[in-house]
């Protein structure tokens, strides 16, 4: 009864959520996804993501680039790389557009483990509101008798050790993410 590949799926996609959730976070490192969802207007207001609008390049440990496909919206990406408020001051050098991060303090570094730490217990969450769904269609199967109660003990046994293993994979990735921030 227990359809696992629709479980996994659905608890795949709450990994891939976290992982592109956690990778906004700052960590000293300069990476993509610090800028790559950052929205600007452009073209008569409308709004787009910086990964719609060029390429971003890491130049260095600290330093991100942006060149943008049209050299046209130089002045605008500038401005709403700016607006973002994310702490990096973006310079327009010939059709590329660079940005230096600057070093983190021992205090932002703690902000960033909290926020990292609450991002984790909300990806949790989402995993066990995952395991209330199956388990309740488990339930109203076994109460239809469309399912044995041995079927569904070893169903809920299985979705229980799918649900585990997802927990631990998201607590690797905070782990991961935490020593990267922790320097």
């Amino acid at each position: 009864m227990l359809k696992t590949d629709e479980v996994k799926n659905r608890l795949d996609k709450i990994v891939a959520m976290f992982v592109e959730d956690v990778g906004t976070i700052r960590t000293g490192r300069a990476t993509p996804g610090l800028i790559e969802n950052v929205r600007v207007s452009v073209y008569d207001g409308q709004e787009m993501s910086l990964k719609e609008l060029g390429s971003i390049g890491v130049a260095d440990v600290r330093n991100l680039t942006f060149k943008p496909w049209d050299a046209s919206l130089l002045k605008e990406i500038k401005n709403g790389i700016a607006r973002a408020n994310l702490g990096m001051n973006p310079v327009v050098e010939g059709d590329l557009i660079r940005m230096a991060l600057p070093m983190l303090t021992t205090e932002q570094r703690e902000d960033y483990v909290r926020l990292l730490g609450r991002k984790l217990e909300g990806a949790r969450n989402m995993v066990r509101g995952c395991r209330s769904d199956y388990r309740k269609k488990l339930m109203d199967a076994k109460q239809a008798k469309e399912l044995s109660e041995d079927d569904f003990k070893r169903d809920e046994t299985e979705l229980q050790k799918m649900i585990d293993e997802y927990i631990i994979k998201l607590k690797d990735v905070a782990d991961k993410k935490e020593k990267e921030i922790r320097g």
